[in-house]
C-alpha cells in the first residue's frame, strides 16, 4: 500500500493526498517550473479567469489515475473469473508518478511554438522525455531516485525504452489514452476557470476494464449479450464535452490569433538563432516574454518584426481575420495547404508567403501591416478512434470508431471534429480597408480557395468606400 503522507487542496477535485516520494518529485526545479506554464497559454486574453497552470493539472490527473484504478480494481475483485485484470500497488505507484510529471516537457505556450512554428519537435517527442528525467536534471536525478524512471518513461514514451522494457499497454493508457486521467483532470479544470459549463459525468470513472489476456485497457460495452448503451452514452458525453472545448476554447478564432503572434516571435528568435530549444524548456510564461524582449537579432527588419508581434502580445492587439478558408468550403485544397503550412520544414515558405502578402499589402495601401498565416493539423486532435471497446458479441477488443455505423454521434462528433479545420490569413490591423485590401491579394496567392469572409469584408471595403 502506498503511504499518504501530504494533503493538498485543490479547487477542483477537494483534498488530494500525496506520497513523500511525489512531494519530492513537486519539490523539483523542473516540475516548480510549471506553477508559472499556464495550462490554456494564451487563452487567458480571451477568458481571463484560465489562468490555471499545469502544475495543479499534474496534481490532478495523478488523483484522477488512482480513481480510476479504484474502480478498476473493484470490478477485477468482484469478477470470480480471470477475465480483467488490474494494478497492484507498485503498478499504482509508477502510473501516479507517470502522471505527475506528464507535462514537465511543456514550453510556455507550447502548443503555439511547437505547432505554429514547426521549428520544435512536439512536448511527448521521446528526445524530450529523455533529456528531461536525465541526470543532467533535477526532475531526472529525483526520478532516478525512484528505482522507477525507466518504467516511467516506458509509460510517457514507449518508443524510448527497449522492446525488454516496454510498459503493459494498461499503464499507457491511464495517462494518454483516449479518455484518460489527462483528459478527465484538463475538461473539469478547464471548465471552472473558464466559467463555461460544460461538464461529463463522474460515472465515466467506472467504465474501464483491464483485459487480463492482452493487458489493454479498454470499456466493455456488452452485458449478457446486449449493448451497455448508457456506459455508450458516458463515453460519447465524455468526447462530447471534449469537442465543445476545442470548438469554444482550443481553436476560439481570438486565441489562435494571439497565439500565432508569440508564436512568430519564437520563430524569428528561432529562425535567427537568438534563442534555442535550451533556452525555452527551463522558462515561465513570463521567462519567457521577458527572453523575447532581451533577444537581439542582427537583421534590423526581423529584429522590428520580433518587436511588433511581441509589442502586439503584451498590448493585447489581436490580429483580425482577412481571410478564413474552413475545410467545408476548401476540401479539395485542404491537404495541400497543410503540406505547404504545417509542421516541420514549413516555417521558411510561410515566412516568404507572409512577406509576399505584406508587400503587396503596403503597396496598395500605403501601410506596413504585418500578415500572420495559421495552419492547423489535418486531424484536429481526433482522438476517438484509438479508444479500445468490448462490443457485445464480440471476443476481441476493437476501436471504438468500428462501429459508429451503430452510434450515429460517434459519426456526427468524428464530422465535427474534421469541420473545425480552418486555416487564417491575419493582419495586424482593425481598418477594415486594409482587411479588404489583403481578401483580395489573398485570390491571387490561393486561387482555387474559397474565403467565407470575403463577401462580408468585401462590403464592408465597398461601404467605407462609398
Amino acid at each position: 500500500m502506498l503511504n499518504y503522507d501530504y494533503i493538498i487542496r485543490d479547487p477542483v477535485h477537494g483534498d488530494i493526498a500525496l506520497t513523500a516520494e511525489e512531494m519530492a518529485i513537486l519539490d523539483t526545479v523542473e516540475m516548480q517550473r510549471l506553477r508559472d506554464v499556464r495550462q490554456l497559454g494564451v487563452a487567458h486574453l480571451v477568458y481571463p479567469g484560465a489562468q490555471h497552470s499545469r502544475f495543479e493539472h499534474s496534481i490532478g490527473t495523478a488523483h484522477l489515475a488512482t480513481r480510476m484504478v479504484q474502480e478498476i480494481n473493484i470490478v477485477r475483485d468482484r469478477d470470480s473469473g480471470a477475465e480483467y485484470g488490474g494494478y497492484d500497488p507498485h503498478e499504482l505507484r509508477i502510473v501516479r508518478l507517470a502522471a505527475l510529471v506528464h507535462d514537465s516537457t511543456h514550453l510556455p505556450f507550447g502548443h503555439n511554438i511547437e505547432d505554429q512554428t514547426g521549428l520544435i519537435a512536439r512536448h511527448d517527442t521521446p528526445e524530450r522525455f529523455q533529456t528531461m528525467f536525465s541526470d543532467d536534471t533535477e526532475l531526472g536525478r529525483a526520478l532516478g531516485a525512484t528505482g522507477v524512471r525507466q518504467d516511467i518513461l516506458a509509460v510517457l514514451a514507449p518508443d524510448a525504452v527497449p522492446a525488454n522494457r516496454q510498459a503493459p499497454p494498461h499503464w499507457t493508457g491511464l495517462v494518454s489514452g483516449t479518455i484518460d486521467a489527462d483528459m478527465l483532470d484538463y475538461l473539469s479544470r478547464d471548465a471552472l476557470f473558464t466559467g463555461l459549463k460544460l461538464q461529463y459525468d463522474e460515472r465515466i470513472m467506472g467504465v474501464f476494464r483491464v483485459d487480463r489476456r492482452t493487458q489493454n485497457l479498454f470499456v466493455d460495452l456488452g452485458r449478457s449479450g446486449y449493448l451497455k448503451e448508457a456506459v455508450l452514452s458516458e463515453v460519447i458525453r465524455c468526447l462530447e464535452a471534449r469537442f465543445y472545448f476545442s470548438e469554444r476554447v482550443y481553436y476560439h478564432h481570438a486565441k489562435i490569433a494571439v497565439g500565432a503572434l508569440i508564436a512568430k516571435a519564437v520563430e524569428i528568435a528561432l529562425l535567427e538563432k537568438a534563442i534555442t530549444l535550451k533556452d525555452l524548456q527551463p522558462a515561465t510564461d513570463a521567462g519567457l516574454l521577458e527572453l523575447l524582449k532581451a533577444v537581439k537579432v542582427s537583421d534590423p527588419e526581423r529584429q522590428q518584426q520580433l518587436d511588433v508581434y511581441l509589442s502586439a502580445f503584451l498590448r493585447r492587439q489581436i490580429p483580425k481575420r482577412a481571410a478564413v478558408y474552413p475545410v467545408y468550403a476548401n476540401g479539395d485544397i485542404q491537404q495541400e495547404l497543410i503540406d505547404r503550412f504545417f509542421g516541420a520544414g514549413s516555417a521558411d515558405h510561410r515566412r516568404e508567403v507572409e512577406n509576399r502578402l505584406a508587400s503587396e499589402l503596403e503597396r496598395r495601401t500605403g501601410q506596413k501591416v504585418p500578415v500572420l498565416l495559421y495552419c492547423p493539423a489535418g486531424h484536429m486532435q481526433l482522438k476517438q478512434a484509438k479508444m479500445l471497446v468490448r462490443w457485445p458479441g464480440m471476443d476481441d477488443l476493437a476501436p471504438l470508431s468500428d462501429f459508429k455505423e451503430y452510434a450515429p454521434r460517434l459519426g456526427d462528433l468524428e464530422s465535427s471534429y474534421q469541420r473545425m479545420w480552418k486555416f487564417y490569413v491575419l493582419a495586424l490591423s482593425s481598418d477594415a480597408n486594409v482587411l479588404a485590401e489583403l481578401a483580395e491579394i489573398c485570390q491571387n496567392e490561393f486561387p482555387g480557395a474559397v474565403n467565407v469572409l470575403r463577401s462580408r469584408v468585401s462590403s464592408t471595403k465597398n461601404l467605407k468606400r462609398a
